[in-house]
């Protein structure tokens, strides 16, 4: 979705990278570097500093966090980071993804994770992803998802998946699929606006509040192939 030749015409995304340990910091900076558009603007070895290091750059958009740090942990310093600027988005860099760290990290308001065995074309994908609003799970991460949000036949009477339309399920399908507004037009020849409506409609039926907890939603339910 991403070829290489479009971040020469993209606007920037500044980045902040936080990780207790300085190898790791200067290992991701590398893979970052022939990436033009995602300038690493900021460093933090803790989440205190990182906090400070957003104040001092406000033009950062994507916080690439360690989950593993002493005093403030990675998902305390997620949800600080969405309390005090939420126009930034943070993308989790861990070792492990287990459920409850999964979970965790979306529960407090991260955008993404990733693997520390992630390579520099999808550790730039996730940042650009995240940085348009979208959400970034590698492979092991989701498969992790999945087996925990599969849910039995037999439900509780009553814990049904509200009634869509063909049209809002369609629409559900692509936003999924990471489909823009205008992508999801330009496909289903209808207008920008429309799917707007749809959009709305379908979060609004869904009780869900973001893109994270829209496809949560979904995946329980099995309204989406993935």
């Amino acid at each position: 979705m991403y070829p290489a030749s479009a971040s020469v015409a993209a606007l920037p995304i500044p980045v902040m990278l936080v990780d207790d340990h300085q190898l790791v910091l200067e290992g991701v900076r590398v893979l970052l570097q022939d990436e033009t558009d995602l300038p690493v603007v900021a460093t933090a070895n803790s989440g205190a500093e990182a906090l400070r290091r957003l104040r001092e750059h406000p033009e950062v958009q994507v916080a690439v966090v360690d989950l593993n740090m002493p005093q403030m942990s990675g998902v305390q310093l997620t949800q600080a980071i969405r309390e005090a600027h939420p126009g930034v988005h943070v993308l989790a860099l861990s070792m492990f993804h287990d459920h409850a760290s999964v979970q965790e990290v979306l529960a407090a308001g991260g955008s993404g994770y990733l693997l520390k065995n992630t390579n520099a074309a999808e550790l730039s994908t996730a940042i650009r992803r995240v940085a348009a609003g979208r959400t970034f799970f590698n492979a092991e991460v989701g498969a992790t998802l999945l087996d925990h949000l599969d849910v039995p036949v037999t439900r509780e009477q009553g814990d049904r998946p509200v009634p869509l339309t063909l049209r809002e399920q369609e629409i559900l399908q692509l936003i999924a699929g990471e489909y823009s507004n205008a992508d999801i037009a330009q496909k289903l020849f209808i207008s920008e606006r429309t799917v707007e409506t749809h959009r709305k409609n379908i979060f609004t039926k869904t009780k869900s509040k973001s893109i994270v907890g829209l496809i949560q939603y979904a995946l329980r339910y099995k309204l989406i192939s993935v």
